[in-house]
């Protein structure tokens, strides 16, 4: 099982970014999708940069969130982004190009024309999407049906429910909030990872 950190440099209990990544990293991480959405790519660089001193001596995946430029000047191992902006792209990154859809025909329209894998979301019931009713394992089953690229789940995924994820087929998880919020992010990770 795979375990990705999407970031979220804004929830960090104590401020200190690129110290969450590093005990992240420490406590068995496999990959790292920086995706700082609101950050223009002057300042998204040093984060990568950083990140990549962390990652330097590590077999962990760092992808860069909607940041082509930046993906291409830090050789990033991959490019994520949205569904509706992967399928208007006119060329494809020179790595994984990862896709986040939300339902069975999004993941079919994107396996087909290109994408390296997919981020289905949002499988459980999360303080980031309120209001929004999730999707639940279903939408892995259905996705798994259909497609024949790694499947990565996300949303509200912890050590409680992540076996019920994997269980239905999903080839990795993601995680935001439980290892970026942790007071102990490299303990949140050794537990999460201990328990899928």
């Amino acid at each position: 099982m795979k375990l990705y950190l999407i970031t979220n440099r804004k929830s960090v209990a104590g401020g200190d970014f690129l110290k969450v990544i590093a005990s992240a990293v420490e406590g068995g991480i496999d990959g790292i999708i920086l995706r700082e959405k609101d950050l223009p790519g002057e300042d998204l660089l040093p984060l990568a940069l950083g990140i990549n001193k962390i990652i330097a001596s590590r077999k962990v995946s760092l992808i860069i969130n909607n940041n082509l430029k930046v993906a291409h000047t830090i050789q990033a191992d991959g490019y994520h982004t949205g569904f509706y902006d992967f399928m208007q792209l006119q060329s494809r990154f020179s790595g994984w190009n990862g896709v986040s859809v939300h339902n069975r025909d999004e993941a079919i329209r994107a396996a087909q024309n290109g994408a390296s894998y997919l981020l289905a979301s949002h499988i459980f019931a999360t303080d980031c999407k309120p209001g929004l009713k999730p999707k639940g394992v279903d939408l892995i089953r259905e996705i798994k049906m259909n497609v024949d690229i790694p499947v990565i789940a996300l949303g509200g995924i912890n050590p409680v429910n992540c076996q019920q994820v994997l269980d239905a087929g999903a080839d990795g998880i993601a995680v935001m909030s439980l290892i970026m919020q942790a007071t102990h992010p490299y303990r949140a990770t050794k537990i999460l990872k201990s328990r899928c």
